[in-house]
């Protein structure tokens, strides 16, 4: 069994937690989004990378 590398992963660990964290303050501070904003947090936090990137591509209005 191969081990992985994790010095190769904190790179991607480090871009999904600044946009998780991006993410959540831009949704609090947004007046309005699609859809409830608790729906929009459980996809930010729970979809990993592309949560993030789902609310800022689907889930901003601005």
């Amino acid at each position: 069994m191969k081990t992985i590398d994790l010095s190769l992963l904190w790179p991607l660990f480090a871009l999904q937690a600044l946009l998780a964290v991006i993410g959540l303050v831009s949704l609090s501070r947004a007046r309005s989004v699609r859809g409830p904003k608790w729906m929009w947090v459980f996809i930010i936090l729970l979809g990993n990378l592309l949560g993030s990137l789902a609310y800022f591509t689907i889930g901003r209005k601005e």
